[in-house]
């Protein structure tokens, strides 16, 4: 048995412990949502499976760090914008030869954790599994997909542990290709289902959002091998309309955000984007686009009756 800390109490950190859990290992999550902690404490970890049955699972929810016993295993499962905050509760809670794995969106989550960590104790993963947040500690599965872990003297160890849980677990020698793939597809897709409220394979289903939908992730493209970043996939579009048809009943994390009026991972997402663009002497008017437009939405809120 592993002891394992989970940062964050969303879906995708509810799927990790259900799963982990199950695996025989001792789950700790920490967190701010204080429904999710009350319900993952009362109920367990719950996972709605692809054929309809649950998943419980014991678990302990905490909202401090000083809660946390020391882990030689961090899964950092947080919003891109709590990355700064969560790096230093895990300065606490790691030992000293513990690693923090982050599955996070976006670009340059690794970083901000290696500055309060060290390199050496910061591995860079990617995770394209999907989960819907059903209600506080609960989740349903939206989809099966791949954990790719950067080579890292302790990945192989890391990557058994998850395998036996159930995930599909990979060791890759270029992370930033996989990053950059999965920030071609989020770009797309997480705007559009944000602002249009739809599940992902709606996309398909609107010709003007299907265009959109094709022209994001080239766009995407495009900044990344301008930085020299070699894609998973030689064409862009059709990569990103598989995963829209392959998760086509799945609620994007940013739909979630919005639906619930919190904080967006945008920023992360078009925003680096954009970023990264302009420090190649690039624009990225759709991927800009989409970045005002998400965050005109989250502010509106703040000005509703």
């Amino acid at each position: 048995m592993t002891r394992i800390l989970l940062l964050g109490t969303g879906a995708l950190a509810t799927l990790f412990a259900a799963r982990l859990g199950a695996a025989g290992h001792s789950v700790t999550l920490l967190g701010t949502w204080r429904e999710a902690l009350h319900a993952l404490n009362r109920d367990g970890a719950r996972l709605i499976l692809a054929d309809g049955s649950e998943l419980r699972v014991p678990v302990c929810a905490v909202d401090t760090p000083a809660a946390c016993t020391p882990v030689e295993l961090a899964l950092v499962l947080v919003k891109a914008w709590q990355t700064g905050r969560a790096a230093q509760h895990l300065a606490g809670c790691l030992t000293s030869t513990g690693v923090a794995l982050t599955f996070q969106n976006g670009w340059g989550n690794d970083a901000i954790l290696a500055e309060s960590l060290g390199t050496a104790r910061v591995l860079l993963g990617i995770c394209t599994y999907g989960a819907t947040s059903l209600a506080p500690g609960l989740a349903r599965v939206g989809g099966e997909g791949v954990l790719a872990l950067q080579t890292h003297p302790r990945s192989e160890e890391i990557a058994v542990l998850l395998r036996a849980a159930g995930f599909q677990a990979q060791i890759v020698s270029d992370a930033a290709s996989l990053v950059w793939g999965k920030l071609v597809v989020n770009s797309a897709i997480n705007p559009l289902t944000a602002l249009l409220r739809v599940p992902n394979g709606k996309l398909l289903e609107y010709p003007a959002a299907r265009s959109l939908l094709r022209a994001l992730a080239q766009e995407t493209a495009q900044v990344a091998q301008a930085q020299g970043v070699t894609l998973p996939f030689a064409d862009s579009a059709a990569a990103v309309e598989e995963v829209a048809r392959r998760t086509a009943d799945n609620r994007s994390s940013m739909l979630q955000d919005v639906e619930r009026g919190a904080p967006t991972e945008i920023e992360a997402i078009c925003g680096a984007v954009v970023r990264a663009a302009q420090a190649q002497g690039m624009a990225a008017p759709l991927n800009w686009t989409m970045w005002q437009l998400v965050k005109a939405q989250v502010e509106s809120f703040a000005f509703s009756w």
